[in-house]
């Protein structure tokens, strides 16, 4: 007997027939203001993968708030304020995730039902730097343990519970640190997209640093908090209404992580304020050496271990072949 999938599989072709039934297409303008650094996507791709996503995930929020209008209709209670809907994008460094995301806010922001979108990165809830040195995690600095989970799930919460503002720190990646004192409020949007690498990840899962309890217990006294006992329990998919995994092959990943090392060494690097400004002069060739390095050293590890067993959490999963073109779909059956 053929085992069944939990994920209804769309190729690209039916999936990109999908688009010709949503209105609201991207522009060029549109593209060139929210592609990522190293993620080659245009037009037509663009258009194909994201205006039926965007439509997708309007029935949901569409669905989601007649169901909470049927769940007090059922109680015998006055319609509460709308609850926002959350959206999860992850997957590993340099797959895209960031372009997903910015595509997602800009299309959804278009429906009349879902005008205010607000988009955080977890990498502001990243320890800042001092911490990690102090910790001893600087060399896992993306792994789950390098974030204030205890502060990231209270901000998703927060949100979540309808609270009208809430601040999530800001993170530079010239400095490649969190910016002290700077925050983005998000005030009751309709939509948060919420992006991460381990935004999937299982409620407190520690894997490899006998440090990190330690360093979590001293932070939270410093806070007058007891400790993690509050949010053993959760995670920050718990609060999730969609979720979405960017995929491709480890092979592909590593070269788009390489190609963009390389890139941003005559870009960004040139900062005389960036963290790898040592980087700037290197040579081509060095560069790809180093970002091999990088990408062995941390991030493969990363994406093995903690990024990509969190894929079959995923609601809809969208995996790209070797040129950063949609491969297939897979979504969750309902």
């Amino acid at each position: 007997m053929t085992a069944k999938s939990i994920y209804e599989e769309f190729d690209r072709t039916s999936w990109r027939a999908l688009a010709t039934k949503t209105p609201m297409p991207l522009t060029e303008a549109d593209l060139r203001s929210l592609a990522a650094l190293g993620d080659p996507i245009d037009l037509e791709e663009a258009d194909a993968v994201y205006r039926p996503l965007s439509a997708l995930l309007r029935y949901r929020v569409l669905h989601s708030r007649a169901l909470a209008q049927d769940q007090q209709d059922f109680f015998g209670r006055p319609h509460k304020r709308r609850i926002p809907f959350i959206i999860g994008v992850a997957g590993s460094v340099a797959v895209g995730k960031s372009t997903t995301a910015r595509i997602l806010q800009n299309l959804l922001s278009r429906w009349p039902e879902t005008s205010r979108v607000a988009l955080v990165t977890t990498d502001g809830f990243l320890y800042p730097n001092a911490e990690l040195e102090r910790a001893g995690l600087m060399a896992r600095k993306g792994f789950p343990e390098s974030y204030n989970r205890r502060a990231l799930l209270n901000f998703v919460s927060q949100v979540k519970a309808g609270a009208e503002e809430v601040k999530a720190p800001v993170y530079s990646h010239v400095t490649y640190d969190v910016v002290p004192g700077k925050f983005i409020k998000v005030a009751s949007p309709d939509v948060l997209i919420l992006e991460g690498i381990n935004v999937l990840q299982p409620a407190w899962v520690y894997r490899g640093h006998q440090d990190l309890p330690n360093l979590e217990k001293r932070l939270d006294q410093e806070d007058g908090r007891s400790g993690l006992d509050d949010h053993k329990s959760l995670a920050v998919s718990d609060f999730f209404d969609f979720s979405i995994y960017v995929d491709a092959k480890t092979c592909d990943i590593e070269k788009w992580f390489i190609e963009r090392f390389v890139s941003l060494k005559e870009s960004a690097f040139q900062d005389p304020e960036s963290y790898f400004q040592v980087y700037a002069g290197i040579s081509d060739s060095v560069a790809r050496q180093i970002a091999h390095d990088i990408w062995t050293s941390i991030n493969l590890p990363n994406l093995e271990q903690q990024i990509r067993p969190t894929r079959g959490r995923a609601t809809l999963i969208l995996r790209k072949d070797a040129s950063h073109r949609l491969e297939n779909v897979y979504l969750r059956k309902i």
